[in-house]
């Protein structure tokens, strides 16, 4: 997989650095050896003692490396890791043992003195016992000095396993998180869309039996309401001047449907910045306020302003209120632009609802990008 080969790339040239360091350290060891002393020499028999015995390290490191260390990291296999890294540590002391400088032991002779006599003869005895040589140990401070600092090394690569392992599941969960709130926000998309066009078309039905050259305008403005939708409305985000555009196609076609008695004013701002918001985000509180405050029986109103500054959408929406019988209490718009906003914005915006007895009135304050 190529996540695979990458996460392990950079994790092998961690390696390649370490063990070259390591590898390199004799070579400039007796370098500056012979610059501060002029009567020693450079030997490179010695730098190959010591690259031998890294090389016993460097076999073992490769062996967990590639063999052990993911049966534990990647596998979780405990009991196989732990029996496996006993026999290591067995066979390392056996080698250790069996490559030990060979000793020649043998009991001290015991030394005579001649001792001369007063008649003039001379004679052997055995000076005192001293405490006799033993034999070399089998497994001394060296040995355990060695097994430490080879459990030290298999720790630290377990460590650098466990990280880069860790950093590719970050990686991995912020990508599932990104894919899962596309698939969510699309989703919302797909929902609000029909909701969108149930309403517009239930205005255009009233309008049909109240004025048809209305009606025939209404289309008019729908269809390049439909225009944005079909073009813009799956996008990620959309101008600001575009999204004021639909507003302003939308106001029209409701002054088209509604009477002078409805009070409507909205203010837009007709030069704004380059930046985007999310496509049909504002138009949801405005549907809102033309479904639940608009009333034919008795003085309505619908306010709209917007303005930017700061790098930041301020939009206003306020409506009267007006009970009709079996009217439904919010929908489905409301509900999905609260969950749209949480998905994009987290917790950097701002949403507000008053509803009041006799108003209902909306606040929205986003960050633009």
């Amino acid at each position: 997989m190529k996540w695979m080969q990458e996460h392990n790339k950079y994790e092998n040239m961690t390696y390649l650095a370490l063990w070259g360091m390591l590898f390199t350290v004799p070579v400039l060891s007796l370098y500056i050896r012979t610059v501060e002393d002029a009567n020693y020499a450079f030997d490179w028999a010695e730098v190959f003692m010591i690259w031998g015995r890294l090389g016993i390290y460097l076999v073992i490191f490769l062996l967990h490396n590639f063999l052990m260390a993911p049966l534990l990291v990647f596998r979780q296999k405990r009991a196989l890791y732990l029996s496996t890294i006993a026999v290591i540590v067995a066979v390392f002391v056996a080698y250790q043992c069996s490559h030990k400088p060979k000793h020649t032991f043998e009991p001290p002779r015991e030394r005579m003195e001649m001792v001369e006599k007063r008649d003039g003869h001379h004679d052997f005895h055995r000076p005192p016992r001293h405490e006799e040589r033993k034999p070399p140990v089998m497994f001394g401070e060296h040995d355990i000095v060695a097994i430490i600092v080879m459990l030290l090394m298999l720790g630290v690569n377990l460590g650098v396993k466990f990280y880069f392992k860790s950093r590719h599941d970050a990686k991995q969960l912020m990508i599932l998180e990104k894919e899962n709130l596309q698939q969510q926000l699309e989703y919302l998309r797909y929902q609000i869309n029909p909701h969108f066009f149930m309403n517009t078309l239930n205005n255009i039905h009233a309008l049909v039996d109240i004025d048809p050259e209305k009606a025939k305008d209404t289309i008019v403005e729908l269809s390049k309401m439909m225009r944005f939708v079909l073009y813009e409305g799956d996008k990620k985000g959309v101008s600001i001047s575009r999204e004021f555009d639909f507003i302003r196609h939308y106001i029209t076609l409701m002054r088209l449907r509604y009477t002078e008695k409805v009070d409507m004013k909205v203010s837009l701002p007709t030069t704004v910045p380059d930046k985007e918001v999310p496509p049909l985000m504002l138009i949801t509180f405005i549907e809102n306020a033309f479904k639940h405050g608009i009333s034919y029986q008795q003085d309505s109103f619908v306010h709209i302003t917007a303005e930017v500054r700061d790098n930041r959408l301020y939009f206003e929406c306020s409506n009267s209120k007006c009970e009709r019988p079996n009217q439904e209490k919010g929908g489905v718009g409301l509900a999905n632009v609260k969950k749209r906003l949480d998905l994009i914005y987290g917790e950097n915006y701002l949403l507000n609802i008053k509803d009041e007895a006799t108003t209902y009135h909306v606040t929205l304050e986003i960050p633009l990008v």
